[in-house]
């Protein structure tokens, strides 16, 4: 007579285990990688949004379009009057009094990226370069390496630098 056991042995068990580690390793890998993407992604939109905010502050502060210009980074001390803008606002700035608060709402905007550095080229033609340069999470080339000389002294040299330039004209 012939004994027929039905169930698993200990063998196939322990293959489909290391077959699901294998997987869920794979998995988990994939979430690093999106994760880091994401996070990159974010930065850049953080600074193409950065870059516009400071366009449009030049635009309504053109008589001191030229006095934008600069290397911003670090921290700046919050100026002695908000100039914002905001509904049923008494407030009157001057324009040098509204250049400070730009900046200082600039650099506060910038504070959501790793190590940034701001820099503006306002030249009184019009012209106008916005270069954003900040830390990235991955070592890659150097983003201003192949740029002008005015995105190369945006910040410091390094391989995991990432870089966000735009370039306009204010009439």
């Amino acid at each position: 007579m012939q004994i027929r056991e039905n169930g698993l042995s200990l063998i196939e068990v322990l293959v489909a285990l290391v077959i699901l580690t294998v997987g869920l390793i794979g998995v988990f890998n994939l979430h690093v990688v999106s994760k880091r993407g994401s996070f990159e992604s974010f930065q850049q939109t953080l600074a193409a949004y950065s870059a516009n905010d400071i366009v449009n502050r030049l635009r309504l502060n053109q008589t001191q379009k030229v006095a934008y210009s600069g290397e911003y980074t670090g921290t700046l001390n919050k100026p002695g009057k908000s100039c914002d803008v905001a509904v049923n606002a008494n407030v009157t700035c001057s324009n040098s009094e509204t250049l400070a608060w730009d900046i200082y709402q600039w650099k506060l905007l910038m504070d959501g990226l790793d190590d940034a550095t701001g820099c503006i080229e306002a030249k009184a033609n019009g012209d106008v370069a916005i270069a954003i340069t900040w830390r990235g999470i991955q070592e890659t080339s150097d983003g201003a390496a192949n740029r002008t000389s005015f995105v190369k002294g945006c910040g410091m040299e390094s391989n995991r630098r990432r870089v966000y330039l735009l370039e306009t004209v204010i009439l």
